[in-house]
């Protein structure tokens, strides 16, 4: 039998999750700003397990019947779906995602710093040990480097075909360290460690061939978008993770699906700046067009990236979640 303590502790929730469908019902979905359609969500969750729990107490008929009727009102505009247009995507990039970037900023710095020591620990091994950097390029491009030639020469004469593939290697890389998440976030922090590691790898290799300058010309364009999707990439994992690892007064499944719903959100937005990065990497990071003219285009892409993610959706609010 439920006792009284247990009900009264979670009155407030049922409550609060009432008024908010009411307001739903009276004005609309979109009079709700997104906190509210968060909580709304996260109190919908909570009531349809405590309601799970009041249906196997026999003496609790008329209040499961009640909890019933609400849980039932809340599911059709918590699932609800929406149309997608060009007004919504707009709203989406310009306003919401910025801010839940910058909500979720400590993800994005954790998985920035693991990075960053992986490719640090990267060069001081191949400085050391300079057989570790064949490991990641292969002989034979360790062998061209030698000869003052870069493997990226390669793409210039498949260029359609190269931002296809380049596309779709980005976009996977993204999606599993992403998914990694569900691993407890094991998979997305090897992902990001050994994405670090290798491009610390690599980029002393060159530098002890004399071909720096080659790679960071080559990255410098495409790796303006391409280095901080894979960040975000790893950001959305770790929120996942702690979804799935740290629910704190939520059950863990209402915290999982909140995370879910958040990292998703994260990667999704990853994919345009994917696809100019892919584009990018195919039609001028391999090309011999000036290396200022490479260097330019990637500190204007990432200055431009740093504005959006820093600065969008602090003033207006949109008028729909």
């Amino acid at each position: 039998m439920l006792s009284n303590l247990w009900i009264n502790s979670r009155k407030h929730n049922w409550n609060r999750l009432d008024v908010l469908v009411r307001q739903v019902e009276s004005t609309g979905i979109k009079s709700l700003p997104t906190s509210e359609i968060r909580e709304l969500g996260i109190l919908y969750r909570q009531t349809a397990a405590d309601l799970s729990a009041i249906q196997a107490d026999p003496s609790s008929r008329t209040l499961a019947q009640y909890l019933n009727r609400l849980v039932s009102r809340a599911h059709n505009y918590v699932y609800s779906g929406r149309r997608i247009s060009l007004s919504s995507l707009w709203r989406f990039f310009a306003f919401a995602y910025p801010r839940l970037l910058r909500r979720l900023s400590g993800y994005l710095l954790a998985a920035t710093l693991i990075s960053v020591a992986a490719g640090l620990l990267g060069s001081l091994i191949v400085m050391v040990r300079p057989s570790f950097g064949v490991m990641f390029l292969g002989a034979q491009r360790v062998a061209d480097l030698d000869h003052h030639k870069m493997w990226t020469d390669s793409v210039l004469s498949i260029k359609p075909e190269a931002a296809s593939g380049i596309m779709t290697n980005n976009i996977t890389v993204c999606f599993l360290t992403f998914a990694g998440g569900i691993t407890a976030g094991l998979f997305t922090l090897y992902s990001l460690f050994n994405n670090g590691l290798m491009l610390g790898a690599i980029a002393v290799v060159c530098r002890q061939h004399h071909m720096a300058l080659s790679l960071w010309s080559f990255v410098a364009a495409h790796g303006a978008l391409e280095l901080p999707s894979i960040m975000i990439a790893g950001a959305a994992g770790l929120r996942l993770a702690s979804g799935l690892l740290f629910p704190g007064m939520l059950h863990r499944r209402a915290a999982l699906a909140l995370a879910g719903l958040e990292s998703v959100q994260l990667v999704a937005g990853t994919i345009p700046l994917l696809i100019i990065a892919g584009t990018l990497e195919a039609f001028l990071s391999p090309t011999h067009a000036p290396i200022a003219l490479k260097f330019a285009v990637g500190a204007i892409l990432l200055t431009a990236l740093t504005l959006w993610l820093t600065e969008a959706g602090r003033t207006r609010t949109p008028k729909t979640p």
